[in-house]
């Protein structure tokens, strides 16, 4: 039988979500080796996006096949209780065998959030990127829906991307602010890697007046990464929605981090 799971998890201490050869710490290993506990049989899991070394997760998606029939209680409380305190498993739902986190997937939303204060963070530290002085958030926002649409990001792609093609559709974009926390929510049916990191390294450039509007515009014509603005630091970065067919029966609503 394939079950689905949802899963969160403090990204900070993690080489990235994909196991690795050299044996340094994986959120898939740590769900792997739980998983294999609670089925009492090697568990492999396929997820709906791979995220970096620091990337955090609220609503990460899984897949995997097993011989074992657990309720789905028992998959939450059994894999929880087998994961470190950085990892949580949210729900377990039945899948038809021919789900799949990944290709099953029709859209993904990311939230990065930006402290914008004097003073740097202590306690979300490693959590949210920490950016002191003024930043135009309305301008932000406006250079941000020139994204929208399906189009060639290879102005925002990174050099180490695997990708075949750079054409993603970008559903929307927006760029909001609450107190001292600024907000960058895209939601795309795919991204390439770095995407929205790259994405708002260039958007906060506009924020500080060190680039016009129109430079977004310019950058995705032009293809360009060497030419675009920094990556912005993994730890402001939250996957917080993976949308799927309504007939998975799965989860959709964005668990946005409560900051």
């Amino acid at each position: 039988m394939r079950i689905a799971l949802g899963l969160e998890y403090n990204g900070s201490a993690f080489c990235g979500w994909q196991m690795q050869h050299h044996g340094t710490r994986t959120v898939q290993q740590e769900l792997e080796r739980a998983l294999s506990v609670v089925a009492n049989e090697h568990i492999q899991v396929v997820c709906a996006g791979r995220t970096d070394t620091g990337v955090h997760a609220t609503q990460q998606v899984v897949h995997f096949d097993t011989h074992s029939s657990r309720p789905d209680k028992a998959w939450i409380l059994g894999v929880n209780a087998h994961l470190p305190d950085d990892v949580a498993c949210l729900w377990s739902r039945p899948v038809a065998d021919d789900f799949s986190a990944r290709f099953t997937a029709t859209a993904r939303q990311y939230r990065y959030i930006i402290l914008n204060r004097p003073g740097r963070p202590a306690l979300l530290n490693k959590r949210v990127n920490w950016r002191h002085g003024q930043v135009n958030i309305a301008a932000m926002h406006e250079a941000a829906q020139v994204l929208v649409g399906e189009q060639d990001f290879s102005a925002f792609r990174s050099s180490m991307c695997q990708a075949e093609h750079a054409r993603r559709c970008i559903n929307y974009a927006r760029v909001s602010r609450q107190g001292d926390y600024i907000y960058v929510d895209i939601e795309a049916n795919a991204f390439l890697h770095h995407m929205v990191r790259n994405i708002v390294g260039s958007l906060l450039m506009i924020g500080t007046g060190e680039q016009p509007g129109a430079w977004i515009a310019q950058l995705l014509t032009g293809r360009d990464r060497t030419v675009a603005g920094p990556t912005a630091p993994a730890q402001g970065l939250y996957l917080v929605k993976v949308t799927y067919p309504e007939h998975c029966g799965l989860p959709q609503q964005a668990l946005l981090p409560s900051l």
